[in-house]
């Protein structure tokens, strides 16, 4: 009898996963083919969130309706179990082919568990990434440069391994910014091969780079940033040869401060620390120049 109870509610619960999949990706196909429609937009006016945190799944439809797309590839790492993430829409709305990196292997498991893995095209690898291993594991997945899209969000070294990869030239590039390093100082964590971000501090808050780095690394790579929305997690570039239909923005007027509160106190609980009060938590901690290589404590820097 156990046995019987355990398989029916297993059946029910993944008939229940589905349904709400359909019904979710319903209500986002309306919403990506609204945003088709739509010229020269804010990316606040297009985004909605159907797998995304935010609104980038709004955005990225957004996006790749004003842009050909040859090679619908998507690579994207740091997904934790890709229930959560920038590119599970594109994967089963579009039917886009991807990548999904991640260094736990339990979250790997569990998407390899997931019905979507055999539904779609997606490869779940295992990685803890360092600037050393990233252009060799990208390319045992694809041989393709030109891929639609990459998203970078691995909580600390994201400017030096977006740096650092040569394989391929997405036309389309979305990455996590930290908004407590300000909108106009092109700052970054300094490079640690073993960075963890909850490991280097314990708010959390230390991670990443600054959107103005990212911004200046964009521009050396070929790329337009077009913007941010206003919850001021992700920043969007296109590259320079196909950002014609986009607004572009300097790293001061497209800024947007987090809305998150994610912050954490010292017995690792949640402090709901706003915008302006998260710097104090971190501002003894260094920051490099990525330009001049120049390191200085945060609250020099921002003093």
């Amino acid at each position: 009898m156990k046995d019987l109870l355990r398989r029916y509610y297993k059946k029910f619960f993944q008939k229940l996963n589905y349904d709400v999949h359909k019904n979710l990706m319903l209500t986002g196909k309306l919403l990506a083919k609204q945003n088709s429609q739509i010229k020269s937009a804010s990316l606040d006016e297009v985004e909605f969130q159907v797998f995304s945190q935010r609104g980038e799944d709004g955005v990225i439809q957004y996006l790749i309706s004003q842009i050909e797309i040859p090679n619908p590839i998507f690579v994207e790492f740091g997904v934790e179990t890709y229930t959560e993430s920038n590119t599970r829409f594109l994967l089963m709305n579009n039917n886009w082919s991807g990548l999904v990196l991640d260094g736990s292997k339990s979250n790997i498991d569990f998407i390899k568990q997931d019905f979507i893995y055999w539904k779609y095209d997606l490869v779940a690898r295992q990685a803890f990434i360092t600037t050393d291993n990233i252009n060799a594991i990208i390319s045992d997945y694809t041989k393709i440069e030109d891929i639609g899209l990459l998203s970078v969000d691995i909580d600390g070294n994201d400017y030096w391994v977006w740096e650092s990869i040569e394989c391929i030239k997405p036309r389309i590039v979305v990455c996590e910014y930290n908004s407590v390093f300000g909108g106009d100082l092109k700052l970054s964590i300094p490079y640690k091969a073993d960075f963890v971000r909850s490991a280097a501090h314990y708010s959390e808050l230390y991670f990443g780079a600054s959107l103005a780095a990212f911004c200046h690394l964009a521009d050396k790579k070929g790329y337009d940033f077009v913007g941010t929305t206003k919850a001021g997690v992700n920043a969007y570039f296109v590259r320079k040869d196909l950002s014609a239909p986009f607004a572009t923005y300097s790293s001061l007027s497209g800024f947007n401060e987090t809305a998150n509160r994610d912050s954490k106190d010292r017995t690792g609980k949640l402090a709901f620390l706003r915008h302006g009060e998260r710097l104090n938590e971190i501002a003894e901690l260094p920051a490099v120049d990525v330009v001049s290589g120049a390191s200085k404590r945060l609250a020099e820097w921002l003093s």
